[in-house]
């Protein structure tokens, strides 16, 4: 058994690809904040294979603020950042390879100046973020806007030009919800410096997409038993990857077309796509799923029912929302998401799709939701999946940020049907919708009484 570290490198089993390149000759030109899972599947992998171009100004510096994180501290700093990353074909062919563009790691807890320090350096020219969809409603000044905001507050006090923002998140124009969090946070304490960051920094959107569920014991052992490795922060994800990125980096960026990224004038088609149709199934079919007993994605998507029901919120439902996505062919994008999603071989649970749901419904599937209503289109299968996520909460072993507020909102159900539409963080002012609410309520029943296999049934004969 092989403990991962830049030492170790050279030795290790030769079916795993190692850097091919100088890590010495690297320079942080790149600050990440919130190094998961994630982020070390898919921006690390397209900016490892940069450098293995000859470009050495994009080293990343990640930079961790939630406690869970010091966990992260402490893997990069026992492997010097390194990880190996394994990707699974749909048809089960593995491939292996060590990342090793993480050349910092910082959990800001221990040291802010630290992370301030390296955020202020000329050299940082792209602060890029995977935080999640909550963590965009946080502006203090120990979250990533309030580093933000005071990093860019020192440049423009000493005449250093600014980075730019990255939004790597599963949000509707990231680029600019980054811009209103900063500018917001900036606000609230010098209206100038929020003038300046408003008139100067730059925020390109960008679509990221590749299913990566979250590391466990077993993503290590695997590595062991495959490639005598030990690595604490070993990753494994699909083997499609896909980066689509306005192309505004006045300050510079690597040559990110080199490696397969698609710079683009207008993020917005292939986000919209990407939400609606990836994410969004992936809230379609997670507490349906977890309902008939189920445990893994791929479970779901090789069984025809539900794969017809997927399909059907995909046809119906959720293209006719979408604006033409260039070069691409979304009928085939939605069998490849099918073809994807019952891959066994990246063993993505259905329990990981639903934490954190009150966040991802927003910004998924209740939008399709809002244009079908509005339009007096197809609701069904959106209504469906809202109401087996009210069934799931019932059960009370879920985890979310809000469940506090959730819990006696579903509690209320029993006696006060729709209830939980009134939960304004994810529906707004939906529970005025006499439509969806009569819906919502039929869907509530059909699910307590037949569960959700006659409940789909049911709604594909209509």
């Amino acid at each position: 058994m092989t403990a991962l570290t830049a030492a170790t490198v050279g030795r290790l089993d030769p079916r795993v690809a190692t850097p091919a390149y100088d890590r010495s000759a690297l320079e942080i030109g790149i600050v990440h904040f919130g190094v998961g899972g994630f982020h070390r599947s898919h921006q690390q992998a397209y900016l490892d294979a940069i450098a293995a171009t000859g470009e050495t100004g994009w080293g990343v510096c990640g930079v961790g603020l939630l406690p869970p994180d010091a966990a992260a501290r402490d893997a990069a700093h026992a492997q010097d950042g390194l990880y190996v990353l394994t990707t699974s074909a749909p048809d089960g062919t593995q491939q292996s390879r060590v990342i090793g563009t993480l050349i910092r790691y910082l959990f800001a807890p221990d040291d802010p100046d630290a992370v301030l320090a390296v955020l202020t350096a000329p050299s940082t020219r792209i602060v890029s973020l995977t935080i999640t969809e909550g963590g965009y409603g946080t502006d203090d000044l120990a979250g990533a806007f309030g580093y933000l905001t005071e990093a860019l507050r020192r440049r423009r006090a000493d005449g250093v030009a600014p980075f730019t923002v990255l939004s790597c998140d599963n949000i509707e124009a990231n680029g600019q919800v980054a811009k209103q969090a900063v500018v917001a946070s900036a606000l609230s304490r010098d209206p100038e410096l929020a003038d300046w960051i408003d008139a100067t920094v730059s925020f390109p959107s960008s679509m990221v997409d590749r299913i990566t569920p979250v590391p466990t014991a077993d993503t290590r052992e695997a590595l062991r038993a495959e490639h005598g490795i030990e690595d604490r922060w070993a990753v494994r994800s699909e083997s499609f990857t896909q980066w689509v990125v306005e192309d505004r980096f006045p300050a510079g960026r690597p040559d990110l077309a080199s490696v397969g990224v698609q710079l683009v004038p207008d993020v917005e088609p292939y986000e919209l796509m990407k939400l609606r149709l990836l994410n969004a199934s992936h809230q379609a079919m997670s507490c349906l799923g977890l309902l008939d007993g189920q445990t893994w994605v791929h479970y779901v998507c090789r069984d025809p029912l539900f794969v017809t029901f997927l399909r059907r919120y995909m046809a119906n439902e959720a293209i006719p929302t979408l604006r033409p996505v260039p070069g691409v062919d979304v009928s085939a994008y939605c069998d490849q998401l099918i073809e994807r999603f019952a891959s066994e071989a990246v063993r993505d649970t259905l329990e990981r799709l639903t934490v954190d749901a009150s966040d991802r419904l927003p910004k998924f599937l209740i939008p399709v939701l809002r244009h079908q209503l509005a339009a007096g289109g197809p609701i069904d299968c959106c209504v469906l999946v809202l109401a087996a996520w009210s069934r799931y909460l019932e059960g009370g072993t879920f985890t979310d940020r809000q469940a506090h507020e959730l819990v006696p909102l579903v509690a209320q159900e029993r006696t006060r049907p729709g209830a939980l539409l009134e939960f304004a963080p994810v529906f707004g002012d939906l529970a005025n919708n006499p439509r969806l609410v009569s819906s919502y309520v039929a869907a509530r029943e059909a699910l307590g009484s037949g569960g959700p296999r006659l409940a789909m049934k049911g709604l594909l004969v209509s």
